[in-house]
């Protein structure tokens, strides 16, 4: 059976689309493949997947992105850290705090900011426990920081952190259309869009929309003499 396979990272929310997909494509199940940051593009490229939902920076090195959107990055502290009083910081307001690197982070910092901890936490989810714990703070996009809740931590925005960006991606020699019916279906199309349909609806619309040639109704000959009728003398 037909499937389409989308793989998404970790805070990446693909609900809305699936639900759009459910109502158009009905007859082809969409299968959600979780993946880590790190390994979405190697899974595109091993073909376990059709497209990802995936964070920059992105390896395009044999396939295609589409940016969707990007995230407010925000730093998690416990709810009783003197950074939760304010409603937005800076990373000069990190200076004295030891700052979780986690080695999944995807944001691109030009220089980390804050103190360094003594290692590095091997997942985002480890470096929220150490948050929990009382060993640091840990700047992450705001959808992590969701995915992550615990009733114990906060998180504001961090105004001058770089930010991540999630794109679509999907293998250039791999544009079927399937593919084309979820890029339109991310990039909003309608279903009355011609490159939001396949192929055969297309063809069927275009079709419907050809006119019809009518042939003239022959008029009906007169009876009797008309206006211009010459009349037979008696």
């Amino acid at each position: 059976m037909t499937s389409f396979k989308l793989a998404y990272v970790p805070g990446a929310t693909p609900a809305k689309w699936v639900r759009t997909w459910a109502e158009r494509v009905p007859e082809v199940p969409l299968i959600l493949v979780p993946v880590a940051a790190a390994d979405a593009t190697g899974l595109l490229r091993a073909g376990d997947a059709d497209a990802a939902l995936l964070r920059s920076p992105i390896d395009r090195d044999g396939l295609h992105a589409i940016p969707l959107y990007t995230e407010t990055s925000v730093v998690v502290v416990p709810k009783d850290h003197l950074l939760a009083a304010a409603d937005e910081v800076s990373t000069v307001d990190l200076a004295d705090e030891v700052v979780l690197h986690a080695l999944d982070d995807t944001l691109e910092w030009p220089s980390f900011p804050g103190r360094a901890a003594v290692s590095r936490p091997e997942t985002t989810a480890d470096a929220i426990e150490l948050v929990a714990a009382g060993v640091g703070v840990l700047v992450v996009p705001q959808s992590l920081a969701r995915l992550h809740h615990r009733r114990d931590l906060t998180y504001r925005t961090v105004a001058d952190a770089p930010q991540s960006s999630v794109a679509l991606s999907w293998p250039e020699e791999e544009t079927t259309d399937l593919m084309e019916q979820f890029i339109g279906i991310v990039r909003g199309r309608t279903v009355n869009s011609t490159r939001g349909r396949p192929p055969a609806a297309v063809e069927r619309k275009r079709v419907e929309r050809k006119p019809v040639e009518r042939k003239a109704a022959a008029k009906p000959a007169r009876r009797g003499g008309g206006p211009g009728k010459r009349r037979r003398r008696g």
